[in-house]
């Protein structure tokens, strides 16, 4: 409890712990999306490289002696950046006690630290169409190098952009790149020159990471409508994938991702039990479905 008139230490105290709490509790409770379509990879410096990106070690019949799977070295790595948010509060708000104002600007500060990633996973994958991953190639695009040919991930149109992508394996699609979690920071010492200058005493929080594409392999995107026949070839697309040496990837789509606008044909082609013509639904139940505000 802040007591009203001068302000000490043991008020400022008080006051960030209070802080800290309501920045806290909203940084767990926030729903998060990324998880489901990017992998967590710690990092330790100020930019993570991904060398091994591109390659899919698999198996063989052990003839002879073992053929050593080189892992390539593609030129792709991660920079870490910084990121922050901050709010004021004015020191007359602290000495009359009127700081019930500012408990949805702190907790709103803790749910955008946790939601923040996904903006930045959600951004980057609309802007696969044009941005590159670890072969070169547009993350989502037609001509992706395999072995001698050429490989699409892409479904060209001019509609809203929807996604197909497999996630069960040890590294998603996306790539979250974390090397300080959030942290919830406060300038209120009454040394302070902001304090001293104009009144204010400041709490905000700040974050170190970064965005990245996976493997392109794990995700398909398309700008045609959202139907069954759209759906089935981009299925049938990813399950044909094979690794340089013509051998079968093993890929099964199991998260179809779309803005909120392609909602209703999302629910149609997944949860439905009869298509439009009353016939039964093959495709229901065949992928999750995920539904991201973020995407517009």
């Amino acid at each position: 409890m802040i007591v009203k008139g001068t302000i000490t230490a043991a008020m400022l105290a008080s006051l960030y712990k209070s802080n800290s709490l309501l920045f806290n509790q909203a940084l767990e409770s926030a729903q998060v999306y990324w998880p489901q379509v990017a992998s967590l990879a710690p990092s330790t410096s100020k930019t993570q490289d991904y060398a091994w990106l591109g390659a899919f070690p698999m198996l063989r019949e052990w003839i002879g002696d073992r053929v050593l799977q080189n892992l390539l070295l593609h030129g792709y790595s991660i920079t870490n950046k910084d990121f922050e948010g901050t709010i004021e509060i004015d020191r007359n708000d602290i000495m009359d006690d009127n700081l019930g104002v500012y408990r949805s600007p702190i907790q709103e500060l803790g749910r955008s630290a946790k939601t923040h990633p996904d903006y930045l996973i959600f951004t980057l994958l609309a802007a696969g169409f044009t941005t590159a991953c670890y072969d070169g190639q547009y993350f989502f695009d037609t001509d992706h190098p395999v072995g001698s040919s050429t490989v699409s991930n892409y479904d060209s149109g001019s509609g809203t952009a929807w996604y197909l992508m497999c996630t069960g394996r040890s590294i998603k699609p996306l790539i979250y790149q974390e090397r300080q979690s959030p942290q919830f920071v406060s300038m209120d010492s009454i040394t302070d020159e902001n304090v001293f200058m104009r009144k204010k005493y400041r709490y905000g929080v700040d974050y170190r990471g970064n965005v990245g594409y996976g493997f392109w392999q794990l995700a398909y995107a398309s700008k045609n409508d959202l139907d069954a026949g759209h759906y089935s070839a981009a299925r049938s697309a990813m399950m044909a994938f094979t690794n340089d040496n013509g051998m079968p990837l093993g890929i099964v789509p199991d998260l179809l991702v779309v803005p909120p606008s392609l909602e209703a044909n999302a629910r149609e082609i997944l949860l439905t039990e009869r298509n439009q013509a009353g016939a039964t639904n093959t495709w229901r139940d065949t992928a999750k479905l995920l539904v991201v505000p973020w995407l517009t």
